[in-house]
């Protein structure tokens, strides 16, 4: 069995930059197959497989422990290998996922994506050991959880410079270890945006998801779903522009809709195409 493969580096223009996704289009398959297939794709780490059935597409996701329910940047990569590599002629593709009906448009050089929204709550426990793994002594502003997505969202006080964040080592089994309780899939870390930095971005963040096996995400979509909600509230804003300060590091445009959802927009770059033997 030849599977194609393509490599792409999403929520960035520029090759080795952004986060890389590897995707595996099985087209023309049956939804046993495909089962089968993204089981044993898995176990190879790869990203994303996605599989087209009567015209309707769905797709799955792995990190390289786990089957996850949300991915961003592997959904932004398929859509960019649709349109550009597979010559998909609408405008507009749906993917069927373990988070509904996800929507893709083709817009200039980018893609806008159309998620679900995750609002963070407050929490009356502050998760004192995790909070404390993950930032040390950075003066902390608020900690909220989504329960949606098992996330952890810590908002570093506006007094901390950009450096604070960019520059923060987290010892991510050290972070793994504090919760044991299979409570957590990951923590956010983020603040405010400087009107003193160009590009001017609205907020940061960095993701640390050592429970899923990902020590720093260098790019996290479905994280926006988060941050997007908080941040919008906070700024009084539905269009933002969010930067994630990895080494790597991705920019994602947002916008906030008023049916409750979320747009993520972003580009996507082929860095290698291939084909896998199984």
């Amino acid at each position: 069995m030849e599977i194609p493969v393509y490599t792409l580096d999403s929520f960035t223009n520029l090759p080795f930059k952004g986060n890389p996704a590897a995707i595996c289009p099985l087209l023309h398959v049956t939804m046993s197959s495909f089962s089968k297939a993204t089981s044993t794709l898995a176990r190879i780490d790869l990203k994303t497989a996605f599989s087209s059935e009567n015209a309707l597409f769905r797709l799955r996701w792995f990190t390289p422990t786990t089957e996850v329910d949300l991915c961003g940047h592997a959904t932004l990569a398929s859509a960019a290998v649709l349109f550009q590599h597979i010559k998909n002629v609408n405008p507009t593709l749906v993917f069927e996922t373990k988070s509904g009906d996800l929507s893709v448009t083709q817009k200039e050089e980018g893609y806008i994506m159309d998620f679900p929204l995750n609002p963070p709550t407050r929490v009356s426990l502050p998760f004192t050991c995790v909070t404390q793994a993950a930032v040390g002594n950075l003066p902390v502003q608020e900690v909220l959880f989504c329960y949606n997505t098992k996330k952890l969202l810590i908002r570093l006080a506006d007094s901390c410079d950009i450096s604070a964040l960019t520059d923060l080592k987290v010892d991510t089994v050290a972070l793994e270890n504090t919760e044991r309780s299979g409570r957590f899939c990951a923590v956010i870390i983020t603040m405010k945006g400087s009107p003193d930095c160009q590009p001017r971005y609205d907020f940061y963040s960095r993701d640390f998801s050592p429970w899923f096996g990902v020590p720093e995400d260098p790019v996290t979509g479905s994280n926006h779903t988060i941050l997007g909600s908080y941040w919008s509230e906070k700024l009084g804003k539905k269009k933002m522009l969010a930067y994630q300060c990895s080494s790597r590091g991705g920019e994602l445009e947002l916008e906030l809709r008023d049916d409750g959802r979320i747009n993520i927009a972003g580009q996507a770059i082929t860095i290698l195409q291939g084909t896998i033997k199984l």
